[in-house]
């Protein structure tokens, strides 16, 4: 049973960056560079016949190709930190693709967290809240080049360690994204649309 969830790729230049930003705190589990990931809508567990309806919803989503730029860091957890991020720079356009996507409803409940975009770096097991501000302090100015979004993807996992392998599963262009990297999506008419 996937565990799926609607996200934005990181591509390679952008993915370099963040890789450097690797290092420097006792307890951080570091994500493998290319399972680098901005989560759009977390989905979770679901069966077969379930990811097909969401895929199929996730066909009405249409909305531009936008430039997104990463900057920042930062930690969820407050006095017990459990990750660090790179968080991305205010983008009209991706809270719009967020909210559309999150408007489809997909079966499942709203979300009661407020959305905030970020790449997840490293998952912190037993790391001091001293340590992380510290970590954060020293790469608080954090910035990668914008690059341009082109599409969202339904991605799935499987249940391991730190997430991933993160597989795709799917993906949608936004318009006026080039027709290149288009040509890689899976065709919308396939029968069987989400690995069982």
């Amino acid at each position: 049973m996937p565990r799926l969830f609607t996200a934005l790729e990181i591509p390679r230049d952008a993915a370099l960056s963040l890789s450097l930003l690797r290092g420097g705190l006792p307890g951080a589990r570091w994500i493998d560079v290319e399972n680098y990931h901005l989560t759009l809508r977390f989905i979770g567990d679901v069966e077969g016949h379930v990811a097909d309806e969401i895929a199929n919803a996730l066909d009405r989503v249409h909305r531009p190709s936008f430039p997104l730029t990463l900057s920042g860091v930062g930690a969820f957890g407050g006095k017990k930190p459990h990750a660090v991020w790179a968080g991305v720079s205010a983008s009209p356009d991706l809270v719009a693709l967020q909210s559309e996507i999150d408007r489809q409803r997909l079966g499942l409940p709203a979300d009661p967290r407020k959305f905030t975009p970020h790449v997840t770096l490293a998952r912190l097991r037993n790391s001091s809240p001293l340590d992380v501000a510290q970590y954060l302090s020293a790469r608080g100015n954090f910035s990668a080049l914008a690059f341009r979004v082109g599409r969202f993807v339904l991605m799935s996992s499987r249940d391991s360690v730190g997430g991933g392998p993160y597989i795709v599963e799917e993906a949608w262009p936004l318009t006026g994204a080039d027709a290149r990297a288009s040509s890689r999506f899976a065709s919308d008419a396939d029968a069987s649309r989400i690995m069982r």
